[in-house]
Parts: structure tokens; C-alpha cells; sequence
């Protein structure tokens, strides 16, 4: 939204725009006629008309917070930030509270240079704004000059607020990746320079390496760490993910005793119960694997894939209303877990419930297009990145490095 827009926003809010005056006659019978014919100009879309007739009022009513942030913002719109800051600033001091003009306030300051102040009223401001279209403006002044000021982190922390207004935002949702990702960058950097030799070292490389599809040097480094810390909390169940999700059935038979590791290392790992289910169920041991997820399920009610498995094995032992009860709850919880709309449409069609059924097996269809064309597309990045020099010039690291 540009700027010129809030114009609206400021001055035709919600509630009076104009103070009530105490002056007596004939003072008052003044304020009164420049009042209307303020709000007269202001109706007709003319602020040009209207800015003299509020440099008059502020004359008359200094102590009015109404006349002195609508002169402000008239000023601020007009381009005259020097002169706007007094008024904003004026108006807010008679009258605290004033999130907008405080919002606007900082925005003029920015425009004149003083970073400082407009940091600090547009971060006062912030937070109180209900109106999405300032929020926005001044949330995005915010990111701009976070990012610049070299902040990544304040910056994310308010893009995440901005999106919790307007959660699919994809210029939001981008600035959110790029915040994520310089963050990411610059604490590698950090560590790196800081302890090159340390176990953490090894594990920020492993997940880098598998983001770009390098899963046997992934599991090399997930290794080098384990060796260096046994103890660093998260590598066994890390690795047993990697393990699990390779392609190689050899790697694969590994994972099992990983997650184990993790479990005797943290009982209430939740996520290494649900892969000890899966794996126990694969080998033919319900019992156990159901005893698995109930407990995971425990820990955490909301997990939509542990729901899935355990339905899974209630279908199979013909407690179908139960799995239908468990799978309704993990669609809940994630409307895109296509396994679970799979799982439920053969649940459907066991009940003789045909039309059910066949939505179920609908979304299932859908989901799992969705995510196969995800897939492709962060293969075709990982494929991108695999064609990206690594040397030098552009900060890459050398064989000898990893």
C-alpha cells in the first residue's frame, strides 16, 4: 500500500477527528466556523483546503490532540516531514495511546534521517495497530530497516507478526525464507569460525548437506559428531531419520537402532515412539508398536501422524469405528495428510459408506498431486544448487573443508 493511502485511514477513522473545545465566545464561535469548514474540505477530499484551516486551529487550540495530529498528518502527506514531527509528536504527548499518529510519527522521522526515534515510535506502535493496512506499512518500514541494520532477528519477528494477519502473503512469506535463511547462513558462519572441530559443527553441516541431497556426506557428518559428543542431544534420532529415509535397504536396517538410542536417551522423544511403532509394526509386533503410538499419542495428542498408524492397526483388527475416530482427528490437524484421507477411505468402504468414501478418496488424490509437485519442484533446486560453483568466488567450501 502506498503511503498516500493512509491518508484516509488517519484522518476518517473511527470515532471524532475533532477535539471539544472549552473557549468562550467569541474565540469559540472561531474554532467553531474553522472546525466545520475542516471538516467540510475533508469530506470533499480536499486537503490542500483543509491543511490552512487546521494551522489555524492549532494556533487557537495548541492543547488539542485532534487538531495537532490531523495538522500533522495533513503536513506528513503534503511531504513536509520536518514540519509534521512537531505536530505527530505534540499530539501524542497530549494524548498518549494514539497507536496511528504514533505509527506515522515514526515513519516522518525515517523520512528525515533519525533513525533512532523512528525506531523507537514505530516499534512503540506496532504492536497496538489494529488497522492491516498501517500495520502493514509500518511493519514493513520495520523489516527494511532491521535487515539493514544488520537485526535478522527483530525482522523475522515481524514478518511473523504480519503474517498471522495475512498468513498467505507470499511477499511476506518470501521475506520470511530469505530472514530464515540469512539467519541460518550467519550462525554457521559464526559457529564455524568459532569451534570448526565441534560436534554441533558437523550436525549444521549434515542437515545442510541433506538439503542439498547429499545424504551420504549427511550421515558421514552425523557420524563425525557422535563421535565427538555420544551425548549432544537430538543426533541419534537425526541420523535414524536420514537412515530411514535413504533409498539403501542397508542404511535403512540401521535407523531401528538409532531410535533406540534416542529413546534411551530421552524416553519421551515422542517422534522416535512413532518410528519404533512403524518399524515394529513392519516387523509383524502390533502389540508393541500400538503400545508405541498410544504412548507418543500421549505425549502428543495433535500428532496426525501417529494417529494414521495407530487407525491403522484398529482397521486391521476390525475396530473400524475407533480408526475412523482417530483418522476424522489427524485430517483435523492437518488437512493435507493424504495417507490419512487414504486410510479413511478404505475405512468408508469397509462401512459401505460409498459416497464418503469416494470424497476421502478424493482429497487423497488431491493432496498427494500437491505433494508430489512440491517434490519436484525442491528437486529441481537441489538439482540447481548441485550446479552452483563451490569455490572461492562464492564462499563454497572445498573436500578438504567438510
Amino acid at each position: 500500500m502506498q503511503l498516500r493511502n493512509l491518508l484516509a485511514v488517519l484522518l476518517l477513522g473511527s470515532g471524532p477527528i475533532f477535539g471539544a473545545t472549552q473557549a468562550t465566545p467569541p474565540k469559540a464561535t472561531e474554532i467553531e466556523r474553522h472546525t466545520q469548514l475542516a471538516q467540510q474540505y475533508l469530506q470533499q477530499k480536499r486537503p490542500d483546503l483543509a491543511l490552512p484551516e487546521f494551522k489555524t486551529l492549532a494556533n487557537l487550540e495548541p492543547r488539542n490532540a485532534d487538531v495537532r495530529g490531523n495538522l500533522g498528518v495533513l503536513l506528513f502527506f503534503k511531504g513536509q516531514y520536518q514540519q509534521a514531527i512537531p505536530q505527530l509528536r505534540a499530539a501524542i504527548q497530549l494524548q498518549p495511546g494514539l497507536s496511528k499518529i504514533q505509527a506515522l510519527l515514526g515513519l516522518a522521522e525515517l523520512r528525515v534521517g533519525d533513525v533512532p526515534a523512528a525506531m523507537s515510535d514505530m516499534r512503540m506502535a506496532f504492536p497496538t495497530l489494529t488497522d492491516p493496512r498501517v500495520k502493514q506499512e509500518v511493519g514493513g518500514a520495520l523489516i527494511a530497516e532491521y535487515s539493514r541494520l544488520g537485526n535478522p532477528q527483530e525482522a523475522l519477528a515481524v514478518t511473523g507478526a504480519l503474517l498471522k494477519d495475512d498468513p498467505t502473503n507470499v511477499s511476506l512469506l518470501y521475506t520470511e525464507y530469505r530472514l530464515g535463511s540469512d539467519i541460518a547462513d550467519q550462525a554457521i558462519l559464526t559457529m564455524a569460525l568459532a569451534a570448526p572441530d565441534s560436534a554441533q559443527m558437523h550436525q549444521a553441516m549434515a542437515h545442510e548437506l541433506y538439503r542439498h541431497d547429499d545424504t551420504p556426506a549427511a550421515i558421514a557428518n552425523y557420524r563425525k559428531a557422535l563421535a565427538i559428543d555420544p551425548q549432544l542431544p537430538g543426533l541419534h534420532f537425526e541420523l535414524g531419520e536420514l537412515l530411514d529415509n535413504s533409498n539403501d535397504p542397508s542404511l535403512q536396517a540401521q535407523a531401528e537402532a538409532q531410535y533406540k538410542l534416542a529413546l534411551a536417551e530421552d524416553p519421551n522423544n515422542e517422534k522416535a515412539l512413532v518410528r519404533m511403532g512403524d518399524i515394529l509394526a513392519q516387523q509383524g509386533n502390533m502389540t508393541e508398536a500400538a503400545a508405541d503410538y498410544q504412548k507418543a499419542l500421549k505425549l502428543d495428542p495433535n500428532d496426525d501422524d501417529a494417529m494414521v498408524a495407530q487407525a491403522k492397526l484398529l482397521a486391521a483388527a476390525n475396530q473400524r469405528a475407533q480408526a475412523e475416530e482417530l483418522l476424522k482427528r489427524a485430517i483435523a490437524t492437518d488437512p493435507t495428510n493424504y495417507i490419512a484421507h487414504y486410510r479413511l477411505s478404505t475405512v468408508y468402504r469397509q462401512e459401505g459408506k460409498v459416497d464418503e468414501a469416494k470424497a476421502e478418496l478424493a482429497q487423497y488424490q488431491k493432496y498427494k498431486a500437491m505433494k508430489e509437485k512440491l517434490e519436484k519442484l525442491f528437486d529441481q533446486m537441489r538439482l540447481a544448487n548441485r550446479s552452483l560453483p563451490t569455490d572461492r568466488a562464492t564462499g563454497g567450501m572445498s573436500n578438504d573443508q567438510k
